[in-house]
């Protein structure tokens, strides 16, 4: 059984033990995904109404250095800069229908 979530702007195909890393979110414990795509073969318009996705949150991290480099040629113009996104770990542990 696999549902389709979305959370952060992004949508994500999870199943029963799956780990996700998503956008931060604050808290710790259990959380719910209200916002459900699709399961299995039943699709939502958009979402399911009463289907909701259970996680458990496991840490907060950051997500690997995204380097931006900037150059303009023969101007001696250079700039480098760099960016770690925040995530939350999540093990999800049931999906309700």
């Amino acid at each position: 059984m696999f549902a389709i979530i979305k959370t952060g702007g992004k949508q994500y195909k999870v199943a029963k033990d799956d780990i996700i890393f998503i956008e931060k979110i604050d808290g710790d414990g259990k959380i719910e995904f209200n916002e459900v795509l699709m399961i299995d073969d039943k699709i939502g318009t958009p979402f399911i109404s009463g289907a909701k996705v259970v996680g458990q949150i496991l840490e907060q991290k950051k997500d690997d250095k995204v380097l931006i480099f900037k150059k303009k040629r023969r101007h001696n113009y250079r700039r480098l800069r760099g960016h770690r996104q925040l995530l939350t770990v999540v093990k999800i542990t049931d999906i309700k229908a």
